[in-house]
């Protein structure tokens, strides 16, 4: 059963993981700029502004946050003080950064996309141990939800605006040089309103998308087939991320962006963060080692 664990009436919610640490589950409403902090033991949600819109954010593996903000990427303590890195779109006017996870290494792997959706504007790059920002795969359009394979040899990627439908595309990848290779499309979908959005690996290897629009989580073996679809009670889910206990929880953001009074309505609980338990565990997430 999908339980609202958040009533949070976010914008656009985004980026969840979770901090096994603390039990938090971290999360980020992009436009407004706000990184939060949901306690799963007492249901507080410690809500930073950051200033500027925000695309994901990641725990540092000693001390706060990093992040990727409309200006690029960033250092982000717990009291919410922003210590600016490197704008890798800096002279391109228009463009943010959007979805973002580390890998096994603690590199902090983002895209790029343009306010206005251009064709091809974004860009996914590396942040690394070193703070060095590096250009890793081009020609985005809505660079979104990134994962990485249970043995840490495929390396996951969305474009949700993608010409021709959006996709997910799969590379080899190699964990001791954070390099991506052999970009291959693993599933296209109908260009038809409804997109793709962040995505979880479970330990099985399964892929769980978020389909903005059609108030849908589905779950997709390695090799692209349909496992599974969980219908949510908002029709813009954004993103999902496994944790609790032994990873066991399915936390999923939605957004209520967009949406009209009739349709608010309809879904009085839209951008909250909901909660389902799939009999699947998943898998942690990773640091930022900077």
């Amino acid at each position: 059963m999908v339980q609202l664990v958040l009533d949070a009436r976010a914008e656009l919610a985004e980026g969840p993981h979770w901090d096994a640490e603390r039990s938090e589950l971290v999360w980020v409403d992009i436009l407004a700029g706000h990184l939060h902090r949901w306690d799963a033991r007492t249901g507080i949600d410690h809500c930073l502004p950051l200033g500027e819109p925000v695309g994901a954010v990641a725990r540092h593996a000693s001390r706060g946050f990093v992040a990727a903000l409309a200006s690029g990427f960033a250092m982000v303590d717990d009291e919410g003080t922003v210590t600016r890195l490197s704008d890798p779109e800096a002279g391109r006017p228009g463009m943010r950064m959007n979805d973002g996870k580390c890998d096994s290494a603690g590199r902090f792997w983002a895209g790029s996309m343009a306010y206005a959706v251009t064709p091809h504007a974004g860009t996914l790059y590396r942040l690394d141990g070193a703070r060095e920002v590096r250009p890793k795969f081009r020609r985005l359009t809505l660079s979104n939800g990134i994962g990485w394979s249970p043995d840490d040899t495929l390396m996951y990627l969305i474009d949700s605006q993608s010409p021709g439908g959006p996709t997910l595309t799969v590379f080899d990848f190699d964990a001791a040089r954070g390099e991506i290779d052999h970009a291959r499309v693993l599933l296209r979908f109908p260009d038809d309103g409804i997109a793709p959005d962040g995505l979880a690996v479970d330990a099985e290897g399964f892929l769980w998308i978020a389909m903005f629009g059609a108030g849908e989580v589905r779950r997709y073996a390695p090799d692209g087939r349909l496992d599974r679809t969980i219908v949510v009670p908002a029709s813009q889910p954004t993103c999902c991320a496994f944790g609790g206990p032994e990873h066991a929880d399915l936390y999923i953001t939605t957004a209520r962006i967009g949406l009209g009074a009739a349709q608010l309505a309809r879904e009085p609980h839209a951008g909250g963060i909901f909660r389902i338990r799939p009999n699947v565990a998943g898998l942690p997430a990773h640091r930022y080692r900077g």
